[in-house]
């Protein structure tokens, strides 16, 4: 089921509905039943891998906790996290593996039939797997007890806001708001359908609009220059991040109105000055899951600085591998990994440039400066992460410089724009002017304005009037297509 669809609009209030008119006693019933039908709403059968990963879990924490023994407590924990990624393994990593085994095998010139899967990737494998070790983890090393309760941790497991996409919940923070009564309360659910509604806008008005443009020229690069590979770019830089933060606003949004606080998995991350606040700000919760599930257990920082800098390229190339099953998020990984190495190796390097050349002297400019080049560089790098592959990276860096002595290539703009995959310069337009919309609110907020408050400062007939004409905006202006959030295929 998707958050932008007609089966969503009507699934939500009537969950919402009948949440708040039940007793406390059975919320966690209803709200299980309905995120076991939010899955199923997509393939039906699937919802048993989830029942899987529930069973697994649950009873790995009822063990950890009862045994005594470290070997046997080490057993587990890895039997558990082994079932979890062998399920993982098989549904989204097992044809990739095919792949590259065939190309080796082609490469030393032996021919072979292997045996590829036809199985379809479940949506949200790689969320609620991950969500489902750190419960184990975090219970082997004593960090919180094993929720005793089997129907409320399934529901930890599948509560629907965060169920495909994320954001990655650890057990401490979820679990207990479960448990928790929560009343009816205007305030809360009118602030959550908010951040639903603006989710809504970056997904449905600025992320559509821009993927005409950046899922056209990826598809087929070869068929462009310098001009059309840099918009693509960009608006695919936009779109990524539209896609990903709208859905996570609209998850948080709904989670909210039913009184559950998740985390908040983006926070302006383009507004960075430098590599590594850009990752402290870019899916939040997966980063920190990697920081404290893989970094920390290689030693983290503690070991000198190349041990520091093996770690991180480690870290950013499982990422890479876990964003999807193909060698472009893998070099994308390793690559992010790198330019966080080398921000960290060049920081004091950087630092006696700026201040021998005075710019530190303009602290709002050399922010803004660092911003720019902190955004430039991951757009550039950014490439392998929409590229279908690793040639086009290399075809779409190699032709970037080319092509702008005659940048529309003799064309009217309205005419070039639909040579890139725009419907019609209108679309354009509108994408062009909520993408400028919504910068400006990103880059006020970055700068302590809170556009959201001030409004909220007014009087309520000014308030209401906004609020009626944005949702206007976002029905008129809105691309109603149902199209999948990105990050489902992850």
């Amino acid at each position: 089921m998707l958050f932008n669809s007609l089966h969503f609009a009507i699934f939500f209030p009537i969950v919402v509905t009948i949440y708040f008119l039940l007793p406390h006693r059975y919320r966690w019933v209803w709200l299980l039943i309905a995120s076991y039908y939010f899955y199923m709403a997509w393939i039906p059968i699937y919802i048993l891998l989830l029942i899987t990963t529930t069973i697994v879990s649950y009873f790995s924490g009822l063990l950890l906790q009862k045994q005594n023994n470290e070997k046997i407590r080490k057993l587990i924990l890895w039997v558990s996290i082994s079932i979890n990624l062998g399920i993982l393994f098989v549904f989204k990593y097992y044809n990739f593996f095919m792949d590259t085994i065939e190309n080796i095998y082609n490469a030393i010139g032996y021919h072979s039939e292997l045996p590829y899967s036809k199985l379809l990737l479940p949506i949200g494998i790689s969320f609620y797997t991950f969500q489902a070790i750190s419960y184990i983890v975090d219970v082997y090393r004593k960090d919180i007890e094993p929720e005793k309760h089997f129907g409320i941790f399934a529901l930890y497991v599948t509560f629907f806001p965060q169920l495909v996409a994320g954001p990655i919940e650890r057990a401490n923070s979820l679990i207990p708001q479960l448990k928790a009564e929560h009343n009816f309360d205007f305030e809360r659910i009118s602030e959550g359908l908010k951040i639903m509604a603006w989710g809504l806008f970056k997904k449905v008005v600025v992320a559509d609009r821009l993927g005409y443009i950046s899922s056209y020229v990826f598809a087929n690069p070869q068929s462009h220059e310098g001009p059309g590979l840099l918009l693509a770019m960009f608006f695919s830089s936009w779109q990524i991040y539209c896609d990903f933060s709208g859905y996570s606003d609209i998850a948080v949004g709904s989670a909210k109105v039913l009184g559950i606080n998740l985390t908040q998995n983006f926070e302006r991350p383009y507004f960075s000055s430098s590599f590594p606040e850009l990752w402290r700000r870019w899916h939040i919760s997966l980063m920190n899951w990697f920081r404290d599930y893989v970094f920390f257990p290689l030693g983290g920082s503690k070991y000198g600085v190349w041990n520091t800098c093996k770690n991180l390229i480690i870290v950013f190339t499982l990422s890479g591998l876990w964003h999807g099953a193909k060698w472009t998020y893998v070099l994308w990984g390793f690559l992010m990994g790198l330019c966080l190495v080398l921000s960290y190796l060049t920081r004091d390097f950087r630092k006696t440039v700026a201040e021998k050349i005075c710019i530190t002297k303009f602290p709002k400019l050399h922010k803004v400066i660092q911003i720019l080049i902190t955004y430039s560089i991951f757009l550039f790098f950014g490439v392998p992460f929409r590229a279908e592959k690793i040639s086009d990276v290399f075809y779409i860096w190699s032709h970037l410089w080319l092509g702008w002595s005659n940048p529309t290539r003799g064309l009217d703009f309205d005419d070039f724009i639909i040579t890139l995959g725009m419907p019609t310069q209108q679309e354009f337009n509108v994408g062009v002017i909520a993408l400028g919309l919504l910068i400006i609110v990103e880059a006020c907020k970055s700068y302590g304005i809170s556009l959201k408050e001030k409004l909220e400062q007014r009087n309520m007939a000014l308030r209401w009037s906004f609020y009626y004409l944005f949702l206007f905006l976002l029905a008129f202006y809105g691309v109603w297509n149902s199209s999948p959030f990105i990050y489902f295929q992850f």
